[in-house]
């Protein structure tokens, strides 16, 4: 508050602002204060006393609830509830701060924040309060401890702070400048200038800061840049106060009269959406605080310094009923504040009084407060005093606790005795690069720790941490070093690497054996990979997902149907997600849940994978549910209609939503129910440390029908009232998903008790049936494990860290109870599955584990139980198996490592559990959605783009390819993101991360026809991610060219040209084009071997370089292309005429012999040109006779031209 033009009576009050020091009282005291008053003997009020009894409060109008003495005859600087506890905190002009607990304002705490400096401000914390004097900041605990003491400069004179968020605050003053201060590491990061000096009053709004000044105006400024965005002049003489509400901003303040400065009773009131002032509104009280106080409607507060309050709406007309009148000891009010809650007032005046009021007899301060921690009781005043100069004192009259512990004084000699450091163990990276040459070892610095300095670790921690160190990558053939034994090789985290020919010579056969396809990490947010395979080994969800097609241009249902095609056509080679992750970075709730990981979190590991595919988990399976539930069609996808869910149904609900009661028991009496659904459980866990044992089935039911209490809202009390949370299961679904939420070491060490006891209790069990070691290889266990063989009995290092069931058995009971249990088919035989109504088995069908490695940040792996259906596609088998999927390596595993868990590296995420037999519920059948009308004409998203401007002709219905026909294909690309590279120490280069590339424009031409090489297709793609690099010189694209408002090309969406390529492959078209493994690679389409003819291959011979198009088309066709710049058209068009040359020269392929005498002269010719085609003036093509490639360009450039007429 600024506190120019107050009432001139408060200079009477300056020589006792240190009553503390001076046991005379003020002379200013009331008399009637003092009545059953008892001071010390230093004249110091020691406890806060009521001054008068409570009143009854009539509920819903202000009334005093209770009055206190802070300090006497000190007045009262400013006061604020406390936004965390039920308190009220109070600072003096003396510099002392106390505060109340509760609404009976009994004292909490008291003690001196500065020893010559009034307080000015105060504000809360989470743990602890801040204290703003003339030029200090004081951070204290609610006790009184000193958390941190920040001394401003001495000429500083501050008046205000502002919180802005938790760990930054804005201190301002008289000064020209207002100070930015973090409060983590407690320094000023920012200094702001002010062009008006004497900042008082900071608020702060969704949109702007607010800054009143002592010269009367208040200041919008810019919550980012702190500029000034708008003024109001609202006085002419100073600024009492303001508050700023929804679209509103009241002030009150003072007018410059003749005689000085004069209280205005007009308010001032101000639209902040159209900036300007409405209708002042006239008071009939001196205003010197306002605050609004919205409950049902936004009230203004007014008070006058005299004690009188007055409420009125803002934009209404004042009504003089409305005063209220607080009766202050002093003369004056000095202080005002509003609690969290809007239920309770707090007034200061200048006796050092502080008044409540409230408008219920129990108002509480904030809506949900927190426990507050007090102080144990004193002892001291029971026990005997003790004199400690007279020798022959009994240390026995000392009270000491009968224990039978060791006490703490009596050390054991043995933990005395001196013993020498052992020295640190040799980092391994030097141990394996070390070089010896005599008895000297010589190795490089690997830089892993500061110079001269070596952490001492103990022998406890060193081996702890051995464990937990793990090579940063997946090498070939790398030696295997001793301290990687705890995480097995096939569990840590993979990565690709790179050579000159990018991916092509990297071994992925090394990692995965199987046909099934692997996913690649380097792509941004790939740590989903292992959620993507657990959804497309479920069935009904990889049918339903491939039915799907809409127009939305991403749609994740859409791109995860693409990506689960590819995986469906790999035999082996892995694919990878980029398309999806691109439409998957573009939604915005995936942003707002903290999905989206950046390049830098992402390779250093910071952030926790466990949570974060949690979270991830919860939001696809809601985003596909929601994609799932449109009912519009579009009639250029018209054949997205055959999914087979009903319209205005989801078939994901269906899967897996749990219908579900939500009761809420009010401690009134009152219930209320309401229907709800989930997609997915969270696993609750007892609180109970004894070690008791847990069955799965005991903490799955607990978590489903979870009671809890919590604060809600209860129609019958017209409040939030504690209510006690149940939850009864209505319907179950088809697939139970889990997310473990093993978060902290708390849950982590409930598995792992868990784990001890089932371990110990199945060891009891079996007897001397259990052996030791793996008796039996998994291929004798698929023989052995048969339905007609016999059950084999596991051994103990496969009942190591399980806990987990393979089955639970769930029933509905009649009064909506739920009854969970762990189910074998030794306990219940595989004939009770389902013989009862309501009875069902759900199989263990995949987890998700975190693998915890503290060098490479950890990584996200998956078990999966792939079904039958699974393997005959790919292997012509009928069995199921576990497979462990790490990102591309897969691997086949015994069943009980995919339920093992050591909590030390290898954490549950998620678990999938399916019904039995589910298949059979659901139609299995896929649907092409994509039909022929994806070829027909389209409209340009770009908004220049013109008739003349068209590149292509679009097929005619009598021009739809069939099966074999050949289409030319030509793509360009830009560059995303630069590739990482590093150089090694003898000069070479290695590639940490490649470059990430986007498809800009594709080509596809006409392969045979009359109007053979005219295109079809010529699509520039249009992309929001930021472009580092056109390529233009090897691209053609020009910075312009993607953007719909300035592009004049015809501008598509990626997901509509993919629908077009997607068609083609289906139909069983034969690309032509060269190098097209990586545009299809970019692209993200996985093409069958034999719908590509490449001619980088077609011209190739074994062991020798690759030959670029240029050279090709010179030396073959006499063509000079790719001049300055490349184009797809003309690159796709040369392609077609190469691969014609090709037949020619091979007679079809029938005369390999002399195709092959043909190719020795291309590279003879192609070393003697160092591979660069001649300038114009220079030699023609050795070929150019041979065959006319120049008439036939010019043949269909006339035949384009020609139709481009019509």
């Amino acid at each position: 508050m600024n506190f120019e033009g107050l009432d001139p009576g408060l200079a009477e009050y300056a020589p006792a602002m240190h009553s503390a020091l001076d046991p005379v009282l003020d002379a200013h005291l009331n008399p009637s204060l003092l009545q059953n008053v008892e001071l010390d003997p230093e004249g110091v009020a020691l406890e806060a006393l009521p001054v008068q009894e409570s009143v009854h409060i009539m509920e819903g109008v202000y009334s005093e609830l209770h009055s206190v003495v802070a300090e006497v005859g000190v007045p009262v600087s400013v006061s604020h509830f406390d936004l965390h506890e039920e308190m009220l905190w109070v600072g003096s002009h003396g510099g002392h701060a106390t505060s109340f607990f509760g609404p009976a304002l009994e004292r909490y705490s008291s003690f001196q924040v500065n020893g010559s400096d009034d307080i000015r401000q105060i504000q809360s914390l989470e743990n602890g309060i801040l204290f703003l004097t003339k030029n200090n900041l004081k951070y204290m605990a609610r006790g009184g401890l000193i958390i941190f003491d920040y001394l401003l400069d001495e000429s500083e004179d501050m008046h205000s702070l502002l919180l802005t968020d938790s760990s930054t605050l804005l201190v301002g003053g008289l000064q020209n400048h207002i100070l930015e201060i973090d409060l983590n590491t407690v320094q000023e990061t920012q200094k702001y200038a002010v062009e008006i000096p004497g900042v008082t009053i900071m608020r702060q709004t969704n949109r702007f800061f607010f800054c009143g000044h002592t010269s009367g105006k208040v200041s919008l400024r810019d919550l980012r840049s702190f500029k000034v965005e708008h003024e109001f002049d609202a006085f002419s003489g100073s600024l009492s106060d303001f508050d700023v509400h929804g679209n509103l901003l009241a002030a009150c303040g003072f007018s410059s009269r003749l005689t000085g400065l004069a209280c205005d009773r007009f308010l001032k009131v101000y639209d902040l959406r159209m900036m300007r002032a409405i209708t002042p509104l006239q008071v009939h009280v001196d205003p010197a605080f306002l605050r609004f106080i919205p409950t049902y409607t936004s009230r203004l507060a007014i008070i006058s310094q005299s004690g009188q309050c007055q409420f009125c709406e803002p934009t209404g007309l004042a009504n003089p009923a409305d005063i209220f009148h607080v009766n202050p000891v002093g003369p004056l009010l000095m202080t005002f504040d509003v609690s969290a809650s809007k239920q309770a007032l707090a007034f200061g005046d200048s006796e050092g009084c502080v008044h409540l009021w409230t408008d219920s007899p129990e108002p509480s301060f904030n809506p949900y407060s927190r426990e507050t921690e007090f102080a144990l009781p004193c002892l001291v005043d029971s026990l005997p005093p003790l004199d400690w100069s007279q020798d022959l004192l009994p240390l026995s009259l000392i009270p000491v606790p009968l224990t039978t512990d060791t006490l703490l004084s009596d050390w054991p000699a043995a933990n005395s005795a001196p013993a020498p450091r052992r020295a640190p163990p040799v980092d391994a990276e030097i141990l394996r690069t070390m070089k010896k040459v005599g008895f000297i070892g010589y190795a490089p610095n690997p830089r892993t720790r500061l110079r001269n300095q070596i952490p001492y670790r103990l022998k406890e921690l060193d081996s702890e941490f051995d464990s937990f160190s793990q090579v940063t990558e997946s090498p070939i053939g790398r030696e295997e070093e001793p301290h990687l034994h705890m995480v097995s090789k096939k569990y840590r985290k993979v990565t690709i690497k790179y050579s000159k020919l990018g991916l092509e010579d990297f071994d992925f056969k090394h990692y995965n054996k199987t046909l099934f396809a692997g996913l690649e990490p380097h792509i941004p947010n790939a740590y989903c990979n292992c959620m993507i395979q657990v959804l497309y080994f479920l069935e009904p969800v990889r049918c339903l997902i491939q039915n799907h097609l809409c127009q939305k241009e991403f749609c994740l249902a859409c791109e995860l149907g693409f990506l689960f095609h590819m995986l469906d056509l790999s035999r082996g080679d892995p694919c990878q997600g980029s398309n999806f992750l691109r439409a998957f970075r573009t939604i915005p709730e995936a942003s707002a849940l903290g999905l989206i990981l950046a390049d830098s979190d992402e390779a250093s590991g910071k952030g926790n994978l466990a949570r974060l595919i949690q979270r991830w988990n919860r939001f696809i399976l809601t985003q596909l549910h929601q994609d799932m539930q449109e009912l519009e069609v579009p009639q250029a996808y018209r054949g997205a209609g055959g999914s087979f869910c009903s319209s205005g149904d989801s078939v994901i609900g269906q899967l897996f939503s749990c219908e579900m009661e939500n009761c809420s028991l009010c401690r009134c009496g009152s219930e209320t129910v309401r229907a709800s659904s989930t997609l997915l459980f969270t696993l609750s866990y007892p609180e109970d440390k004894t070690g008791k044992n847990y069955d799965f089935a005991q903490v799955l039911k607990r978590s489903i029908c979870l009671e809890q209490n919590t604060q809600a809202w209860c129609d019958n009390c017209e409040k939030y009232q504690p209510t006690i949370q149940t939850r009864n299961i209505r319907h179950l679904p088809d697939i139970l998903v889990i997310n473990c939420e093993v978060n902290s070491s708390k849950e982590a060490d409930f598995w792992r008790m868990q784990a001890e006891v089932a371990f110990k209790m199945a060891v009891k069990k079996h007897g001397g049936e259990i052996s030791k070691n793996k008796e039996f290889s998994l291929a004798d266990r698929k023989e052995l494990g048969s339905p007609e063989g016999v059950l084999l009995c596991p051994s103990i290092e496969e009942l190591k860290n399980v806990w987990l069931p393979f089955s639970i058995r769930m029933k509905m009971t009649k009064n909506k109870g739920l009854d969970v249990c762990n189910w074998t088919e030794v306990q219940w035989g595989p004939a009770r599955a389902e013989e009862e109504h309501g009875v069902y088995v759900y199989d263990l069908m995949a987890t998700v584990v975190h693998i915890l490695d503290s060098r490479t940040g950890g990584s996200l792996v998956a078990h999966i139980k792939v079904g039958e259906t699974y393997h005959q596609r790919k292997e012509g088998v009928t069995h199921q198996q576990w497979y462990l999927f790490n990102d591309f390596l897969i691997e086949p595993i015994d069943k009980y490592e995919a339920v093992q868990f050591d909590m030390n590296w290898k954490v549950p995420a998620i678990l999938y559990y399916i019904k039995r037999n589910l298949n059979s519920r659901y139609n299995l059948n896929i649907k092409n959605p994509i039909e022929a009308s994806v070829l027909l004409a389209e409209a340009s998203l770009a908004r220049k783009q013109r008739k003349t401007h068209t590149t292509f002709i679009p097929l005619m219905l009598n021009e739809m390819p069939q099966v074999g026909d050949l289409v030319g294909l030509d793509a360009e690309f830009v560059t995303l993101n630069e590739e990482e590279a590093e150089l090694r120490s003898d000069g070479t280069k290695s590639t940490i991360k490649p470059s990430q590339m986007s498809v800009a424009r594709i080509t596809c031409v006409r392969g045979q026809g009359p109007n053979e090489g005219i295109p079809f297709i010529d699509d520039y793609i249009s992309t929001q991610e930021q472009v580092v690099d056109y390529l233009t010189q090897y691209s053609g694209i020009k910075p312009g060219d993607l953007d719909a408002k300035i592009s004049s090309k015809h501008l598509t969406t990626l997901k509509s040209t993919y629908l077009k390529l997607r068609f083609l492959i289906d139909i069983g078209v034969k690309f032509v084009g060269h190098g097209l493994q990586k545009d299809f690679r970019v692209i993200n389409l996985m093409v069958p071997k034999d719908q590509v003819l490449d001619t980088v291959y077609l011209f190739h011979m074994p062991r020798k370089r690759m030959i670029s198009l240029r050279f090709l088309a010179w030396y073959f066709l006499d063509l000079k292309i790719q001049g300055e710049t490349h184009d797809s058209i003309e690159d796709a068009r040369t392609a077609l005429q190469l691969y014609r040359k090709y037949l020619e020269l091979s007679k079809n392929g029938t005369e390999p012999e002399s195709f092959h005498k043909v190719l020795k002269g291309l590279y003879e010719k192609g070393r003697k040109m160092d591979w660069k085609v001649p300038e114009p003036e220079s030699q023609t093509s050795p070929k150019s006779k041979a065959w006319d490639g120049t008439r036939e360009t010019g043949l269909d450039a006339a035949v384009f031209s020609s139709v481009l007429a019509l």
